[in-house]
């Protein structure tokens, strides 16, 4: 639907002689360029604001990029220089400073993410990272929704040349010519990177043209510090990209006047002329000296409009000052939103006489079926994963593209970075949106899209609740099937250092469908690690009843015991029955068999019951003994059950080495029945 607004900014064209645009225009680069020159005096008060990038020979760009936003309608992500965006956009002079000084009222995250990040998510501006170009995934992810809901709106994504360096600005660019998406990145080009002078970053003068072979992309050059024709450009390419469904990257020169932040001395960098000069370029300076020769607008008509901005920061900033601050408590607030709570299988159990027995990979490929047939706003990318005949390396997401169409089960670039960015932005245009992501073929290659992961952990708490990345990340894991290094290692001891984030490991059939079903009805992220080794192992074989769920953080006992417990999940859970057996049968021990399943949420309750109940613990997990997820669970029991044990914690796992691909390596390494077996004989003896 066309809006009114819409409708109004589409004639800006023709509205330019009008005085009163004139004099707005005037009004919100007064009132920006008021508050970025006060800005710093905050620190200076020991007030906050402590970090600030000043924006002064930005404002003409910026001044444009907030006109040309439709809120509620297109989606912006601004940086952490877009103070004139964000003021342009419809951001008020109280709402700016409360972000600076960092109150718990500022709309952008109540002061928990860093000063000089603006955001308004009920307008659809987004609170964005510090790492620098980061935005560019999700931007484009918001426009493959924009474009799949055929919403006439784009995404807007703003940022310095030097963002362009990063490699996941090039993931998001080729990405969006590729599949055709309504999104403009905005590039101001102040010829800096803090201090990093522009040769030192690209041998294109204008950073714009090393896209210059991109199909499917328009470039639109500017003089971002002229206000009419900065305008002129934006409104071009808003048009050009709603109408032709495709990005257009507007490359503005600027200036930057001052240093690149608070911390920054740019005396330090730039000499006395080049200072001067960038002063004299001052867009703002130009723009009101250009309203007054023209005749159209007095000195008088101006000097009022900056009495109004004085005045108006001046009150703004009293009721800022009085705002409370954030509370000490409000820290635990947010973190991750509530899980879906299971409807019938409440505590993750079943008849095992009811259902159907299947794999763990069929397990799997039903539920991702059901989940898509469930909810018809469910999306799934990766790479490899969409084809007739197969889906992926292991096959997990064989038939989806046949039954639901390109537009929901597609393949994505071999690239990481840009398959979890993109879902993460994808997840923004709508709350009913999910999205299931193969993170990487192997667990092994999710590392280049770690950045994106960490973005996944804290965009809640960032955003104080106001977002939450629906997004389920799948990771083939663990060896045993001889693959060696990057093929054969599980990375939870890294995962599960992150708050935010959601984690299982399942190692049954029933388990893996339960798990699944519950992290793609949830609100939030969930990495969902599966073992490779066990997708058409008999041994995994469960009976799975239709819409069987899991609850996060409950865990089972797959065999009950009174001697020792086996605090374990995912391929070892199966070694530890066996070695459970074993000791029975020759030794008469009794060994419990606890399945966490889930590693965050952790049941600690099952877990301490356990340890009561046999006073003797050995944790076993495939990945790395030495900062293995295993130590957090031995810390825990040693610092909650330590009365009730008879022995120290053990620990079993893998060697502190990577994953040898010779079998003879492969079984050196890893844990097994034997070696298991031999460590609670050893823990039963002490």
């Amino acid at each position: 639907m066309i809006t009114a607004e819409v409708e109004a900014k589409k004639a800006f064209g023709i509205k330019y002689t009008e005085k009163e645009t004139l004099l707005n225009w005037y009004y919100l680069l007064a009132l920006g360029r008021r508050i970025d020159d006060r800005a710093p005096n905050y620190l200076k008060q020991a007030l906050g604001w402590s970090y600030h990038a000043p924006y002064a020979g930005h404002d003409a760009i910026q001044l444009a990029v907030g006109q040309v936003f439709v809120k509620q309608v297109d989606h912006l992500f601004p940086y952490y220089r877009d103070m004139q965006v964000a003021i342009s956009a419809g951001l008020t002079a109280e709402e700016l400073i409360l972000n600076g000084i960092s109150k718990a009222t500022d709309i952008a995250s109540g002061g928990r993410h860093m000063s000089n990040h603006f955001a308004k998510p009920v307008w659809n501006i987004h609170n964005v990272s510090s790492a620098t170009g980061n935005h560019a995934l999700h931007a484009v992810g918001t426009a493959r929704a924009i474009k799949k809901y055929n919403a006439e709106a784009v995404a807007i994504c703003s940022m310095g040349e030097s963002a362009t360096s990063e490699g996941y600005v090039y993931e998001a660019i080729n990405g969006a010519s590729n599949e055709k998406l309504p999104v403009i990145f905005v590039i101001q080009d102040n010829n800096y990177g803090i201090s990093v002078p522009k040769r030192d970053q690209t041998a294109n003068w204008r950073a714009a043209e090393n896209f210059s072979g991109f199909k499917n992309l328009r470039i639109i050059h500017v003089d971002g510090k002229n206000v009419f024709q900065s305008m002129n450009a934006m409104i071009e390419a808003r048009e050009w990209a709603v109408k032709n469904q495709m990005p257009v990257i507007v490359h503005a020169s600027v200036v930057r006047i001052h240093s690149h932040s608070n911390s920054d001395k740019h005396e330090l960098y730039r000499d006395d002329n080049e200072r001067h000069c960038a002063l004299q370029a001052d867009p703002f300076d130009r723009y009101r000296k250009t309203l007054v020769i023209s005749g159209r607008v007095t000195e008088e008509e101006l000097a009022e409009i900056d009495k109004k901005v004085k005045d108006e920061v001046s009150k703004a900033h009293k009721k800022a000052i009085a705002a409370p601050d954030p509370s000490p408590e409000s820290i635990y607030n947010h973190v991750i939103p509530e899980a879906y709570k299971p409807q019938v299988y409440t505590d993750g159990t079943h008849d095992s006489s009811k259902g159907e027995k299947l794999k763990f990979i069929q397990a799997l490929n039903n539920t991702l079926k059901a989940e898509f047939r469930h909810n018809p706003d469910t999306f799934i990318w990766g790479q490899d994963i969409a084809n007739k005949d197969k889906g992926g390396i292991f096959n997990v997401t064989k038939g989806m593209q046949p039954e639901f169409g390109i537009e929901r089960v597609f393949n994505a670039p071999i690239a990481e970075d840009f398959i979890l960015g993109t879902a993460n932005g994808m997840s923004r245009f709508d709350k009913k949106i999910r999205i299931v992501v193969e993170g990487a073929e192997f667990a092994d290659y999710f590392w280049p899209a770690m950045e994106q992961f960490v973005e996944l952990t804290h965009d809640y708490w960032r955003s104080n609740g106001a977002f939450a990345p629906n997004v389920v990340v799948r990771l083939a894991s663990g060896g045993y099937i001889g693959g060696g290094l990057y093929h054969s290692q599980t990375i939870e001891g890294a995962l599960t250092t992150f708050p935010g984030i959601r984690i299982v490991y399942p190692s049954f059939a029933d388990d893996a469908a339960g798990l699944l079903r519950t992290a793609i009805r949830s609100e939030g992220p969930t990495i969902f690690l599966e073992p490779k080794a066990l997708y058409n192992d008999p041994i995994a074989e469960t009976i799975v009843p239709d819409e069987f769920e899991v609850p996060f953080g409950k865990a089972r006992i797959r065999k009950e015991g009174t001697d020792i417990s086996f605090i374990t999940y995912g391929n070892t859970t199966h070694m530890c029955l066996a070695a459970a057996r074993k000791l029975e049968e020759e030794n008469g021990i009794k060994a419990e068999v606890v399945d966490i399943r889930s590693l965050i949420p952790l049941d600690k309750e099952t877990i301490l019951n356990s340890v009561k109940k046999t006073n003797r613990v050995l944790v076993v997990h495939e990945d790395k003994v030495y900062s293995g997820f295993g130590a957090e669970l031995a810390a825990m029991i040693t610092e909650e059950a330590f009365e009730y044990l008879d022995a120290p914690v053990k620990r079993i796992g893998s060697t502190f080495t990577p994953v040898g691909f010779n079998r003879i390596l492969e079984k050196a390494i890893l844990p097994n029945t034997d070696k298991i077996y031999l460590a609670a004989k050893e823990l039963l003896d002490f």
